[in-house]
């Protein structure tokens, strides 16, 4: 850097903040490190006593900081999504859409690795709303090599880092099982729960029926959803181990191909998850999804909705982070559980 009259400092790239203060009616910095001094800024710079400043010289082999913001910007952004204004040499980057955050990790990890670079997300698979901000971008120094956001831009390639996925799935069907609830002995206080997590998501519960335990009936049942276009399909009641929980069965007998009967998760062990031949997810909902706020439902609704198919070894996954800690206020999703497998 090097000590300039301010005068001729127009162009030129502060190394410093510079702060007015005025008794009883002002006191802030309206010039930050990293600002560009212009023409119009010579008055009040003047006014506050800054006859000389601090200057980054010119090097046509540098880049400063708010167009290199702008550079990891473009490396990161896709449809759906906006940039903040750039202030202090970051720009925030904005979600035009409800969807599911999809991050290339292992691009993201490369790039975040050299040296001076830096861009933060949301966890991979967060669910986000429009208007939030789910990244910011921005390079350490106040100014960076040409050569180095060149090496950025040959790592990152000619895709996106971060896609938001729009949610896909619209219409769901629900089967209640249980000969309980069948036979009217007790209230069905299960399918309200599960239509407002999938209200969360746009789906709307478009076909429902309460069924007796028989395995035909339960088949039948979701058959006739399957024909009907429903996107997916959820059955509730019956997945546990006992001679008279025939869902599992039922589902089978669907024609659906079985993912996963039971996942290392706590509370949500007895999920079973399937897809029929044409991709449409049909999901045994084990009574946790009734009464616990978070369960394994929670932490696979949110793909299932954007239309990523689940696979075994995304199942199994979950076993890291898959134990809720059942705190006494739930903060669901801000907190550990399903973060390590989302």
């Amino acid at each position: 850097m090097k000590k300039i009259k301010t005068e001729d400092a127009v162009g030129l790239v502060l190394c410093h903040d510079i702060t007015r203060i005025v008794k009883d009616v002002v006191d802030d910095t309206p010039f930050r490190k990293g600002h560009i001094v212009r023409e119009e800024d010579i008055p009040l710079l003047l006014s506050i006593g800054k006859e000389h400043l601090y200057v980054w010289e010119y090097d046509e082999n540098m880049i400063h900081e708010n167009d290199a913001a702008q550079i990891l910007y473009n490396i990161c952004r896709n449809d759906g999504m906006h940039p903040s204004e750039v202030r202090e040499g970051k720009i925030e980057i904005i979600a035009d859409r409800d969807g599911l955050l999809d991050i290339d990790v292992d691009r993201l990890c490369e790039i975040n690795e050299i040296e001076e670079i830096m861009i933060a997300c949301r966890s991979q698979y967060s669910v986000v709303h429009k208007g939030e901000a789910i990244a910011g971008t921005r390079v350490i120094p106040l100014m960076v090599t040409k050569e180095k956001m060149e090496e950025v831009k040959q790592k990152a390639k000619d895709t996106p880092l971060l896609t938001i996925r729009p949610f896909t799935v619209k219409k769901a069907g629900i089967v209640t099982t249980g000969s309980e609830v069948y036979h009217g002995r007790i209230k069905d206080t299960f399918t309200p729960v599960i239509k407002a997590k999938l209200k969360a998501f746009g789906i709307e519960v478009c076909m429902h029926e309460i069924v007796d335990d028989k395995p035909d009936m339960i088949t039948a049942t979701i058959q006739k959803m399957k024909e009907a276009g429903m996107d997916m399909i959820l059955c509730t009641g019956g997945m546990s181990v006992d001679p008279d929980d025939v869902t599992p069965l039922s589902i089978r007998n669907s024609g659906a191909n079985i993912i996963s009967y039971g996942a290392p998760v706590l509370p949500g062990a007895m999920f079973l998850l399937g897809y029929f031949d044409d991709g449409t997810p049909i999901c045994g909902l084990p009574g946790c999804v009734m009464f616990a706020s978070a369960t394994v439902f929670d932490l696979c609704l949110p793909k299932i909705a954007v239309g990523i198919k689940l696979t075994k070894k995304d199942i199994a996954r979950m076993g890291n982070g898959g134990f809720c800690p059942k705190c006494k206020v739930c903060h669901y999703p801000n907190c550990e559980f399903g973060k390590a497998i989302m």
